[in-house]
C-alpha cells in the first residue's frame, strides 16, 4: 500500500466501544477490552508507516477508576501484556514510548516495565507513542498551572508557558482527534491540546476498527482546509470586487 501524503503530525484516539461490542455478542465487557487490545498494535504500526509524528491513545481515564474492580484489573493486565509483547517492535522501530497520567495505582511489575521502556526509548526519534492512563485533561491543566506557579512565584502565566508545563510538552497540539464507538464528545481528553484539532467520530466500535478505516480517516481529514480561526484570502477577481464594494458601503455609512 502506497504511503499517504498528508500534513497530520499528531493524532489522538479515544478507543471507545469495547464494552458495548462485547455486550452485543452476549459476552462480558472485559472480552471487548481483550479484543480491542489487539487492535492497538495494528494502529500503532500503521501510524508509524504513515509517517505520523505522534500518536496519543486514551487507554484509561481518571473517571474509569469507578468501573467494577474486575474490569479495572483486566485493563491493568492488558497494559502489562501489551508492553511485554510490543517491546521488541517498539525498540526496533525507533518508537518513543511514554505514559501520560497517574499510574501510582498500577501493579509494581507494570510500573517497573513502564519505567524500563520509557528509559530505553527516551532517545528514540521516531513515532512518539503515548498512552494516556489514569489521565484527565482538567487535572493536567491544573498540574501545569501549579508547576508554573511553584517555579515562577508572582508571575502571570501565558499560553506558551502553560504549554511548557504540561505532562509531555513536546507532543504539541493535536491535529486530529478520532473517537470510535459512536459517541460525539471528547470526554476530558487533552482539552488544551485539541483547541484547533480536526474531529472525526466513527460509529465503528474499537474492536472492529481497522487500519483501512484509520488510513481512510487520515486521507479524508488531510483534505480539509484548516484555517485556525482565520479565513482564506480572496482567490479571484470577483472576490476582490465584492470585498471592495462592501468596504465602500461601510465607509459611506
Amino acid at each position: 500500500m502506497e504511503p499517504l501524503s498528508h500534513n497530520i503530525k499528531h493524532v489522538a484516539v479515544i478507543m471507545d466501544g469495547n464494552g458495548r461490542w462485547a455486550k452485543q455478542r452476549s459476552h462480558p465487557r472485559v472480552w471487548g477490552h481483550v479484543r480491542g487490545s489487539a487492535v492497538v498494535s495494528h494502529i500503532v504500526q500503521e501510524a508509524d508507516d504513515l509517517g505520523i509524528e505522534a500518536l496519543t491513545m486514551y487507554a484509561f481515564s481518571s473517571e474509569n477508576w469507578s468501573r467494577p474492580q474486575t474490569e479495572v484489573l483486566v485493563l491493568f493486565n492488558l497494559l502489562y501484556k501489551f508492553l511485554k509483547k510490543e517491546r521488541a517492535r517498539i525498540l526496533k522501530n525507533n518508537i518513543r514510548f511514554k505514559i501520560m497520567g497517574d499510574i501510582s495505582n498500577l501493579p509494581e511489575q507494570t510500573k517497573k516495565l513502564i519505567g524500563q521502556l520509557e528509559s530505553e526509548t527516551a532517545h528514540h526519534t521516531g513515532l512518539k507513542l503515548t498512552f494516556a492512563f489514569g489521565y484527565g485533561a482538567r487535572a493536567e491543566i491544573a498540574y501545569a498551572v501549579n508547576r508554573f506557579m511553584k517555579a515562577n512565584p508572582g508571575k502571570d502565566i501565558t499560553e506558551d508557558a502553560l504549554n511548557e508545563y504540561l505532562m509531555i510538552p513536546d507532543l504539541g497540539d493535536v491535529d486530529l482527534l478520532i473517537r470510535t464507538g459512536g459517541d460525539h464528545r471528547v470526554s476530558n481528553f487533552m482539552l488544551w491540546q485539541i483547541a484547533y484539532a480536526e474531529m472525526f467520530f466513527t460509529e465503528t466500535k474499537w474492536p472492529d476498527f481497522t487500519i483501512t478505516e484509520f488510513r481512510y480517516i487520515i486521507e479524508q481529514v488531510a483534505k480539509r482546509e484548516r484555517r485556525f480561526g482565520a479565513v482564506a484570502p480572496a482567490t479571484s477577481l470577483q472576490d476582490n470586487i465584492i470585498v471592495a464594494r462592501e468596504n465602500q458601503r461601510i465607509l459611506r455609512g
